[in-house]
């Protein structure tokens, strides 16, 4: 039976949360010498400073691994130290360190970030070569581990990390703060902290304990950043105050385009931006990608669905030559739309790339691995993954896939899991908005709290978007008029229905009067 909730049983289940938490403020954050070799990795890295040693920084594409490659190419920059920064381009040469990005490497060191920890042939190459290499990564390793002169990684199982589930932008920044040390050198770590917020948050991290804490602080951080590209997007976009949805749906997706779409060196160029104007000269170049990005993204998305079938235990399409830069956002969407893990494949020749996204509580890659013989390679976490097959495979794949997903469970799944239970429309108002305010950020392991209400009625109905594909319904009670929204609407209901619908609440700013709005997710029913 669907709980009836005031607000301060609202406040309650949200705080319940956070009760076993041990890190509430950034001084209580664990210190570096618990990763396995990061004191190992810091002393050659100091040693290749000093010896004036070659150094690359190799990064990867997406928002986690363009920023990763920022704060530690700032703290080279801010030593004066020479270094040559490789972020691979997703088309042309593929995921992370490999052999063919050795090859153009004329240097004593390369240090990864956010990526390399499947890295085996790269590091064989690297040994030939006599360079030494530095892993700093936060994806699930396999059991054999690349042959590297040191590894970062808090997923290893010997590395006495408390919090495994950090992003590699994290990762990094502790690797600066143990080069901090080592080198006895003057830096002020905490400004990064606009970064890591929005690196944490694009990367789907659990946003509880350490991960909670730097996000709150990073995004006090980002609204007083003295960054050209943050204050570039703030005139560009009309805003005055970055929230937490903002990294989601605004900074995230911008940064993101580049790699996407063509080369993400122009997003890391962005965020070291020397000014203003030079920053928006790239913002508009980034906005270009990110509006074709769009465009992609639908086009895909509605290919896609006419190969779903609604009664399989997960989605798995794919099709010749879909864009590899959105496939990760469409399979979020199917994921989204039926509520079950999907999988989007873009076949290109006799290698397929896929991406996998994962809904409640499924492990998306714990899946994927227990079928590796099946895949050429595969590498991500929990919520989400990727993989490369023959496309001869796929059809095997799908099977395999959909046998294992027979078992899981509808807690697993957990559509209701962040419903917290019936509001009354009299609840909903500028207390309720405080409350749901303090517990952000939301995200995984925090989810948005979504409410349900029952029989209400729709006073005024209309589609609106480019593609009318959004609802706005004005919804009336007996005492409260409540304004919602649909975003790519599944059911169609006009004035004079009455409803139960699955919503969030969120605030709608206009003129300086700060009202309640509802997000709508599902609508259950209608009469």
């Amino acid at each position: 039976m669907v709980r009836r909730l005031t607000k301060e049983a609202i406040r309650e289940i949200l705080a319940a949360r956070f009760e076993e938490d041990v890190c509430t403020k950034l001084s209580t954050i664990p210190p570096p010498h618990h990763f396995k070799d990061i004191d190992k990795a810091a002393q050659r890295i100091k040693r290749a400073i000093e010896q004036k040693e070659s150094i690359a920084i190799v990064g990867d594409y997406d928002v986690d691994g363009v920023v990763s490659s920022v704060i530690l190419s700032e703290f080279f920059d801010a030593l004066m130290v020479p270094y040559t920064l490789k972020i691979p381009n997703r088309f042309t040469d593929g995921y992370g360190l490999n052999p063919k990005i050795v090859d153009t490497l004329d240097v004593a060191l390369i240090i990864t970030v956010d990526n390399g920890i499947s890295a085996y042939e790269a590091a064989q190459c690297c040994l030939k070569r006599g360079i030494d290499l530095v892993i700093t990564d936060h994806h699930t390793p396999t059991e054999t581990l690349p042959e590297a002169y040191a590894i970062i990684n808090p997923k290893q199982e010997d590395c006495a990390f408390p919090h495994s589930e950090i992003c590699g932008a994290q990762v990094a920044w502790y690797l600066v703060a143990a080069l901090k040390d080592v080198c006895e050198v003057e830096y002020d770590l905490g400004k990064c902290l606009d970064l890591l917020a929005i690196a944490i948050m694009a990367d789907m991290m659990e946003l509880k304990n350490m991960n909670r804490t730097m996000v709150k602080s990073g995004i006090r951080a980002l609204n007083c950043s003295a960054r050209p590209a943050f204050e570039a997007i703030k005139g560009f976009f009309k805003k005055e105050h970055f929230e937490s949805d903002d990294i989601s749906f605004l900074l995230a997706p911008l940064i993101n385009s580049s790699g996407r779409m063509d080369d993400a060196m122009v997003s890391y160029r962005f965020l070291k931006s020397p000014s203003v104007s030079a920053a928006t000269i790239l913002l508009e170049e980034i906005v270009a990608f990110n509006n074709l990005r769009k465009e992609e993204e639908q086009q895909l998305f509605e290919s896609s669905l006419k190969a779903v079938k609604e009664d399989d235990h997960i989605i798995i399409v794919w099709g010749e030559a879909w864009h590899e830069g959105v496939i990760g956002i469409v399979a979020s969407r199917l994921a989204k739309r039926f509520h079950k893990p999907a999988i989007v494949f873009s076949v290109d020749g006799a290698r397929a790339k896929g991406s996998a996204r994962s809904v409640g509580r499924v492990d998306i890659l714990s899946i994927i691995a227990q079928h590796e013989a099946l895949l050429l390679g595969f590498g991500g976490h929990k919520g989400a993954a990727g993989m490369a097959i023959d496309p001869v495979n796929l059809p095997t794949f799908k099977a395999a896939l959909e046998s294992t997903c027979k078992e899981i469970t509808r807690h697993e799944l957990a559509i209701e899991e962040d419903v917290l239970g019936e509001v009354d429309p009299d609840e909903i108002d500028f207390e309720l908005l405080e409350i749901l305010e303090f517990y952000e950020p939301y995200g995984q392991k925090n989810p948005r709290p979504s409410f349900l209400i029952k029989d209400v009625e729709v006073k005024i109905d209309r589609t609106i978007g480019k593609e009318n594909n959004h609802l706005k319904l004005i919804l009336q009670t007996p005492t409260r008029t409540l304004e919602s929204l649909f975003f790519n609407f599944d059911t169609r209901v006009k004035k004079g229905n009455r409803i139960d619908i699955v919503f969030s609440v969120q605030k709608n700013s206009y003129r300086g009067l700060v009202t309640p709005q509802l997000l709508i997710k599902q609508i259950l029913s209608y009469t």
